[in-house]
């Protein structure tokens, strides 16, 4: 583990706080949200070099930004499709304002008041990870906004506290996140998300996070984690799927080890904690309209680990 750690450890750059000094792969469009406090949020636009078929949006997870889905975008836009995929307030490029009281609610609100300024219509969503539970939220709220609905391995379809997870009070996840670097965010995603292998390419991603916490403000970087790990901890959105009825498609990387904070858990219940995948398996049954595609041999992030595979599964469910 210690050969693990190294490289990436004594490499991480300072990007900054809102990924100042970090590339993304199109150009960044900005909106303000007001819904607080005057804050930036970043986002994508890709078009087709047609007219476009529908417009989906990509919500990213908690350890991701609107650049992972750069191989998803590409794929998209060359089908047809019109691309957006934002940055949420406290992540990546977006704003970190102090005191942000960050909501799901509030989250999929700004992200329908982005979709008003870029003249967009009802959309695709397609959330990932934690942006799956935003996906999931916005579709409740708003669902005259939504055609379809896809979950990749998505949180929040088990609720952890109610299975007896110990709740994670704010002040202990801003510990946790006081000892966040490169070394710690590569080892977490080889072991949850990639079955135990790394290629360099993962590389990118780990110091993209990384390169946050390496700057000046740092700290509004760890702050805003915190409150969002509170967020997903204690918003799950389990219990409301039979709500949704917009058609659903669950695409699931069957190797994905996370289960959202079991580490918390006692060590007699941390085994019984549900797994993505194993959360979908009963999760898809108390959606209305919902199927299930499992990707064997995939972890939580296909789009990154294999984004044809994932390309492949998406578009079957964009067609049907």
């Amino acid at each position: 583990m210690a050969l693990l750690c190294a490289a990436p450890a004594a490499q991480t750059p300072d990007y900054g706080a809102d990924l100042e000094r970090f590339d993304y792969p199109y150009p960044v469009h900005w909106f303000e949200t007001r819904t607080q406090a005057p804050a930036r949020m970043a986002y994508l636009d890709v078009r087709p070099s047609g007219t476009a078929k529908a417009t989906v949006v990509l919500l990213h997870g908690k350890n991701f930004c609107a650049a992972t889905w750069e191989d998803t975008i590409r794929g998209l836009a060359a089908r047809g499709y019109r691309v957006i995929a934002p940055d949420q307030i406290g992540f990546c490029k977006s704003a970190k304002p102090d005191g942000y009281q960050y909501s799901f609610h509030a989250l999929a609100a700004n992200t329908l008041a982005l979709l008003y300024q870029a003249a967009v219509g009802k959309v695709v969503l397609v959330g990932h990870s934690t942006g799956g539970m935003l996906a999931t939220r916005f579709a409740l709220l708003y669902p005259d906004r939504v055609s379809k609905l896809v979950l990749v391995n998505p949180l929040g379809l088990n609720d952890t506290l109610a299975e007896g997870v110990p709740y994670t009070p704010l002040d202990m996840l801003r510990a946790e996140e006081a000892k966040t670097s490169a070394a710690s965010i590569k080892v977490y995603q080889q072991r949850n998300y990639y079955n135990g292998q790394w290629r360099p390419a993962y590389d990118r991603w780990v110091v993209m996070l990384a390169g946050q916490y390496a700057s000046t403000r740092g700290d509004s970087v760890r702050e805003a984690q915190a409150r969002l790990s509170d967020m997903i901890q204690t918003q799950p959105v389990a219990a409301e799927l039979g709500r949704v009825r917009i058609p659903t498609t669950l695409i699931i990387g069957q190797t994905d080890k996370t289960a959202f904070r079991a580490n918390t858990a006692p060590e007699a219940l941390r085994a019984k904690v549900r797994t993505v995948p194993q959360a979908a398996e009963t999760a898809v049954k108390a959606f209305p309209r919902a199927r299930l595609v499992r990707l064997d041999a995939l972890g939580h992030s296909p789009q990154v680990e294999d984004s044809e595979r994932f390309l492949a599964a998406l578009d079957e469910a964009l067609e049907r």
